[in-house]
């Protein structure tokens, strides 16, 4: 799988990263973690990224690959230790208390990656959260730091100067931030990490889907949006959409959950057919420009 330098971390990363949030969701089982991330590692991908907030994401993932260390690339989060309607932003002992638990349940002595997990602006205009992201970095309990999160938020963070990395959406259906936070994350030589890079492929749903966990927002969008490539076979148009995030100046590497093991080996293989060509990706983002509405925002 190819591999990018994660901006100023000087991390090569491979271009697709596990996202640890659907296992934990759905209370996957340990052996069906392992052999997921099994077949990601073995496929090339070499970025797990996780959030205290995830249910049991961290427990399953410690227990399931922990003896692989050495072969990946650890990124985890944190600010909702009690669940994401109950942030910590007001508690730092809370949250530095959070970080050992998130080694711990992780097993682990470190992270390669700890980020702070959309944490409003204001907030981060006070400075404290920030001041307590730097001293996680300089205990050596993470090796880099970094932000994730979308809107006027993002662009503080990325503004600040004082974040490695910046973790934000992007994708068919989200590209505000192409224009508004990547050039100052380029500028700031910044690594960047693609979220929901496939619009959760909303497009599969014939009607409108239940609620947001499966893409609501993002089928709504695409609606508008109408995409020839999306009338394509659906192996094709998830292929033109992830090819269309990791071309994104600035990305580094796009997230990617899945219960289905052979789904790595999938992705490699869609992506090996290489790059997406650079006149469609013109034509994806002229048409965002031409149909998307002023107030599609990031999807936090």
């Amino acid at each position: 799988m190819e591999k990018r330098i994660f901006g100023k971390t000087g991390l090569e990363v491979s271009i697709l990263g596990f996202g640890g949030a659907e296992v934990g969701f759905s209370k996957a089982s340990v052996g069906r973690v392992r052999e997921l991330l099994d077949s990601a590692l073995d496929a090339g991908l070499n970025v797990i990224d996780t959030a205290e907030c995830y249910m049991a994401s961290e427990e399953l993932l410690g227990e399931a690959v922990s003896g692989r260390r050495k072969n990946f690339y650890l990124f985890s989060k944190c600010g909702h230790s009690r669940g994401y309607e109950h942030p910590d932003w007001d508690d730092i002992p809370r949250m530095e208390e959070s970080l050992d638990l998130s080694l711990t349940r992780l097993r682990t002595d470190y992270l390669d990656l700890f980020q702070i997990h959309s944490c409003p602006k204001d907030i981060l205009e006070r400075g404290d959260i920030l001041d307590f992201m730097e001293r996680a970095k300089r205990s050596g309990k993470t090796r880099f730091i970094g932000y994730s999160g979308d809107n006027e938020a993002a662009l503080f963070a990325v503004q600040s100067g004082r974040f490695d990395t910046l973790q934000t959406s992007i994708n068919i259906a989200e590209q505000r931030t192409i224009d508004t936070v990547l050039p100052e994350a380029v500028k700031q030589n910044m690594g960047v990490i693609a979220k929901r890079p496939v619009a959760n492929a909303a497009w599969r749903h014939k009607t409108r889907p239940p609620d947001d966990f499966y893409g609501v927002t993002y089928w709504d969008r695409l609606q508008k949006l109408d995409y020839d490539f999306l009338k394509k076979d659906m192996g094709e148009s998830v292929a033109d959409a992830l090819r269309f995030t990791l071309a994104v100046p600035g990305v580094t590497v796009a997230i990617v959950g899945t219960q289905q093991p052979g789904r790595w080996q999938e992705n490699a293989c869609l992506l090996a057919r290489g790059p997406l060509d650079p006149r469609e990706f013109t034509a994806i983002r002229e048409r965002w420009k031409q149909r998307a509405e002023k107030d599609w925002e990031g999807e936090i």
